[in-house]
């Protein structure tokens, strides 16, 4: 049976949270492959993670010290990955998204929006970073009397299409602010053509969102975001790096997941290895394939690889989670450090989790041979959700930033490019 521990204002507790998770992601593992296989819009995996509880665990703590922190929230994400990483995109988003009114927010907005999303179970969808190369306009915010209406169109990698409210950056016409608003996806005047046909992380829920004349009450302003870079809270474009840490800690996820069960199969190939024929001293001396020297190197290779981008991405876990407890004391030199870190276990990470996941691939080939059948192992999925998540960011781009950073001191932009 899976956890009902939903309410909002439970204690944090992080063996509880270690013990939901862990269930749930067994949960998950047990028929990834067919639901993936299927790539159904992921509404039986939201109502997994809701009566789990998780949406709710990063929620800030207030009176009574509910929620978790940062570091709790990635290793959720984590682990929930390696047993399905569609379903760890999707908390992934939420648990950044959840932060927005922090984020953009004046100091005493926040605290009312989280509530609410805690109490009403709510799953963030959407995205407020700008995507780079984007055409047109993008999503705009025109004045009106009474608030703001929303128009525009924008593709976004996870969730859209089972979302309870969408959060989304879009330029006001009239000062050209970036402003952050809350969507309500039943609108009628809201429009969401899911995106089916993807190669990998089939159940994110991706999809491109359609707003005609949506309209935004002032309530549903989450914060702003000026036009101006140089004017820029350090703090509030953590927003886009606390987004590409979690979905870092997807990616190490699925390249675990994948050398977790990979190793499964090469156990059970061992132990139902044929025995060769007695030895002189009667002993039955198995031949098995756990005795391969190219096996064992293949395997080792491939864990140290796997144990080394663990070691980067907490680094970077760690750099954020003591950064945003500054808030707006954050400062530019920290705000870089944080960032440099952060884009360390991107290139790592992306290039570990196609590498492991690819040589899975071969390793077992024998097993793949069952894959016809709806039991068979499946290891593609890890390559094609590897490849997937990994596809949109450029190893180049972030080693570049590092090397610039490293070289001439040179700190990153303080915007919400992607």
């Amino acid at each position: 049976m899976r956890p009902t521990s939903g309410r909002a204002d439970r204690p944090a507790d992080d063996e509880i949270w270690r013990r939901i998770t862990r269930e749930l992601a067994d949960d998950l593992a047990a028929d990834a492959l067919s639901r993936d296989r299927a790539g159904k819009a992921p509404f039986d995996e939201l109502a997994r993670l809701q009566e789990a509880g998780l949406p709710a665990l990063l929620t800030p703590p207030g009176p009574g010290g509910r929620g978790a922190d940062w570091r709790a929230a990635c290793a959720v994400i984590r682990e929930i990955s390696a047993a399905d990483s569609s379903v760890g995109e999707l908390l992934a988003h939420h648990y950044a998204l959840s932060w927005s009114a922090r984020f953009f927010g004046a100091s005493a907005g926040p605290q009312t929006v989280e509530d609410r999303a805690a109490r009403e179970r709510w799953l963030l969808a959407g995205g407020v970073d700008q995507p780079v190369g984007a055409g047109g306009p993008g999503l705009t915010l025109t004045p009106v009397d009474g608030g703001h209406v929303l128009d525009g169109r924008r593709a976004f990698a996870s969730g859209v299409a089972v979302a309870d409210r969408l959060v989304v950056g879009a330029r006001c016409t009239e000062t050209g602010d970036l402003l952050v608003a809350l969507v309500d996806p039943a609108h009628p005047a809201v429009f969401t053509d899911a995106g089916t046909d993807r190669v990998g992380q089939r159940l994110a829920g991706a999809g491109t969102v359609t707003f005609d004349r949506v309209p935004v009450s002032p309530h549903d302003l989450l914060g702003s975001l000026p036009r101006d870079e140089h004017a820029a809270s350090p703090f509030a474009t953590l927003a886009p790096l606390a987004l590409r840490l979690v979905l870092v800690h997807v990616g190490l996820g699925i390249a675990e997941g994948a050398l977790a069960e990979a190793r499964d199969v090469s156990r059970a190939a061992q132990a139902a290895a044929p025995h060769a024929d007695p030895a002189p001293d009667g002993v039955d001396y198995p031949v098995t394939g756990g005795d391969d020297p190219y096996l064992l190197l293949a395997y080792g290779e491939l864990a140290t690889e796997a144990h080394a981008a663990a070691a980067v991405v907490e680094r970077a876990t760690d750099a954020l989670a003591r950064g945003l407890p500054a808030e707006h004391a954050l400062g530019v030199d920290e705000r870089a450090d944080i960032a440099v870190l952060i884009a360390a276990a991107e290139a790592v990470t992306s290039r570990s989790a196609v590498r492991i996941t690819t040589r899975i691939l071969e390793l077992v080939a024998g097993a793949e041979a069952a894959d016809t059948a709806p039991t068979g192992p499946g290891f593609d999925r890890f390559w094609r959700n590897a490849r997937a998540l990994t596809a949109p960011t450029s190893s180049a781009g972030r080693l570049r930033a590092i090397g610039d950073h490293y070289l001439n001191g040179t700190h990153a932009r303080l915007t919400l490019l992607a």
